[in-house]
């Protein structure tokens, strides 16, 4: 259990909603404060010899990368932020960044800030301090982003020092990516895998292309290609703890498991459909 300190604020007030931890040398933690726990994404900033990188960007309600240059974790050098996906606890954050990446996927679904795709659905109740007077959560929405670069399989981001390669890791989103630094053996996994039950069951999420992503990393494993597990949620882990998920889901997914998956995918998919058809349909 990673714990949180009291906030020590900076000028503008970014200091107080974002909480951050050096994990080890030039790779930093940041998660939202005020987003419930359970919920909340993990953010990684991750600092290269000619460049820097974020994964991920949370809900966006408060600037982050004014917060990373105030703590001096970000400077003159040129800094992208690619999404792991595009559900809104992952993406809200992206449109403060000029450089921006996502998978070809779901590239489109991030520039008509389609907030059925990203399954935005965010009550009063999970933030427990409003990032401005006045805000309410029935006003939040993604904002749309055009991205300076859509990532495909075995794209590689080079950040001089540090090569990550782009693995297309499908099933709890169509356009689900994992960054994998080979050379360290560390994968930064997004929702493909974190340490609790995956999710199987939203808009696009699609348990066959699961199985086969669960079972190529059970395959990254195998060969010793992963030591260390940076994921989208919740805490680190290591190799065995991501061959044990992987395969438990992997083992799980019967009959009853798709029953369930489906029924649940097609409430989701109906209360999402209904809450964003007008701005769907004005498109």
């Amino acid at each position: 259990m990673i714990a949180e300190p009291d906030a020590e604020p900076v000028g503008d007030g970014t200091g107080e909603w974002f909480w951050h931890q050096q994990v080890l040398p030039g790779l930093y933690l940041i998660r939202e404060r005020y987003f419930e726990a359970a919920k909340r994404a993990n953010i990684w900033l991750l600092q290269g010899s000619q460049r820097d990188l974020v994964v991920d960007s949370g809900l966006g309600l408060v600037n982050l990368p004014s917060f990373l240059r105030a703590r001096g974790l970000i400077g003159s050098k040129p800094v992208m932020v690619v999404a792991t996906h595009v559900h809104f606890d992952h993406s809200g954050g992206l449109h403060h960044f000029d450089r921006v990446a996502v998978h070809r996927a779901e590239a489109s679904a991030l520039v008509h800030g389609d907030n059925y795709e990203t399954v935005t659905w965010l009550s009063d109740v999970e933030i427990s301090k409003a990032p401005q007077p006045g805000w309410k959560a029935n006003t939040y929405r993604v904002k749309p982003v055009h991205p300076s670069r859509v990532l495909d399989e075995g794209d590689i981001i080079n950040l001089g020092n540090r090569q990550l390669t782009v693995l297309h890791m499908p099933g709890h989103s169509r356009g689900c990516i994992c960054l994998h630094d080979q050379e360290n053996r560390i994968l930064f996994s997004g929702d493909v895998v974190y340490n609790g039950a995956l999710i199987d069951w939203l808009p696009f999420s699609n348990i066959s292309d699961y199985i086969r992503t669960c079972r190529r990393i059970m395959t990254l494993v195998e060969n010793n290609l992963v030591q260390q597990v940076l994921p989208g949620h919740f805490d680190s882990f290591d190799a065995e703890r991501l061959y044990n998920l992987t395969s438990s889901y992997v083992a799980s997914v019967g009959v009853c498991h798709k029953i369930s998956s489906f029924t649940l995918q097609c409430i989701a998919t109906l209360v999402l459909w209904l809450k964003y058809r007008r701005g769907r349909n004005a498109r």
